[in-house]
């Protein structure tokens, strides 16, 4: 990569980082705002869904104009929304402001993900994109690594509205290094003179083309497969497994050093062995780990416990990076940003479902306090994921027939 590219990524992972950081900051803070607000599971599965379910809606609206401007602009703007959201969400007293806070920042971060997506596949040819997007993921694992651990010892310090002021902090100090450093990307935008498309031809287009409209599908099963087990992890940590507050966050401080690491390893062997076959690695491997976590026994077995969890975040990465890297691959550059729309309101929606779905499944023991049926919400997540790897090797396998002869030679 030259340096432009460098920058670029550097810049496009950082905002990443905020982005997934308060996305990814409610869950574990479920055994914080359960008992500060009093919620039921189905309650807290709610406040969860708000972002997802708004950012769906919104993703999917910007599909019909998205490809008309320039990414950068839209990027930038959807950021300072998602910002003012996070902010408002550090400042909120009560539950319903609190929801309605998360349910803005959704609005505006559903546009978020589509775009850094969009930028990277019109930046790198498909050759090059494992690695790229390897980049963009490792943000998760930094999220996990340094973001929600600290994140966490910020809500024990003060309070569970830390974590949101802190991201908004993070956001506007990286406002004017976007503006300044991150190219414009109108290459899409069709020229002058040209005759103008249909709104409609945006969704007619995906449902014409078999593989466009299975890779959403792909999609957003990924993301609920996954998510169905996220939200629950630390209470059921410290409610039915045992553990303290204070040992959760080295849960995903292991865990994210582990998918750094994971993210730019797999992104690179998958432009080399190829990307549908690294992502059936990955979640064949996964699988077994998800039963495991969410039958975990009361126990005090630290050291195992962070291992599993460094394995199942590794390999979660890798599916990530490669699942990305092939959803791209199935529409051209002049109509990515519209299917990279819709890309993100089904994953988003997937993972607002899958929170939703759990909050129904999980319930809490009056009398011990113990989540109830959590391992349910693990058969149900490993049923999905057994489905994805049945559309990933359909849908994809024909995109590594002599790519990876180019990239060898």
């Amino acid at each position: 990569m030259n340096w432009k590219e460098r920058i670029m990524l550097i810049l496009l992972a950082a905002l990443n980082f905020t982005h997934i950081l308060d996305f990814m900051i409610l869950m574990p803070l479920g055994n914080y705002l359960m008992p500060y607000f009093d919620l039921s599971p189905k309650q807290f599965s709610i406040l969860v869904s708000a972002y997802t379910i708004s950012a769906a809606v919104s993703g999917f609206g910007a599909a019909f104009f998205v490809d008309h401007y320039d990414r950068k602009k839209v990027l930038i703007y959807a950021y300072i929304g998602f910002l003012v959201g996070t902010i408002a969400c550090g400042l909120a007293p009560t539950f319903m402001t609190l929801f309605i806070a998360r349910t803005l920042a959704g609005l505006f971060g559903g546009l978020i993900g589509a775009q850094v997506l969009s930028i990277v596949a019109d930046s790198f040819p498909y050759e090059r994109r494992g690695a790229a997007m390897g980049a963009i993921m490792s943000a998760f694992a930094l999220a996990s690594t340094f973001g929600v651990p600290f994140a966490l010892y910020l809500a024990n310090l003060i309070s569970w509205h830390a974590p949101f002021l802190l991201v908004g902090t993070l956001g506007i100090v990286l406002i004017p290094l976007l503006i300044r450093y991150l190219p414009s990307m109108t290459g899409h935008i069709q020229p002058e003179g040209a005759i103008p498309q249909s709104k409609w031809n945006v969704i007619t287009s995906v449902f014409a083309d078999r593989r466009q409209y299975t890779a959403l599908l792909f999609s957003g099963l990924i993301m609920f497969g996954h998510f169905s087990i996220i939200p629950f992890i630390n209470p059921y940590m410290e409610f039915n497994v045992g553990f303290s507050k204070n040992f959760t966050p080295l849960i995903y401080l292991v865990g994210g050093v582990a998918a750094f690491f994971a993210s730019n390893i797999l992104g690179r062997l998958s432009d080399v062995h190829g990307k549908v076959l690294i992502f059936m690695i990955c979640t064949f491997s996964a699988l077994p780990m998800v039963f495991v976590i969410t039958n975990l026994p009361p126990l005090q077995a630290y050291i195992p416990v962070l291992i599993l969890f460094g394995l199942w975040f590794s390999v979660a990465t890798g599916r990530g990076v490669t699942s990305s890297a092939m959803i791209t691959s199935v529409v051209n550059p002049e109509q990515r940003g519209s299917f990279q729309s819709f890309n993100s309101s089904l994953q988003q929606l997937g993972s607002g479902l899958a929170a939703l779905v759990a909050g129904f499944i999980v319930t809490k023991d009056p009398d011990s306090g113990k989540l109830v049926h959590y391992n349910w919400v693990g058969y149900m997540s490993i049923v999905t994921l057994l489905i994805c790897v049945y559309l990933g090797y359909t849908n994809f396998r024909y995109l590594e027939k002599g790519k990876l002869a180019v990239v060898k030679s």
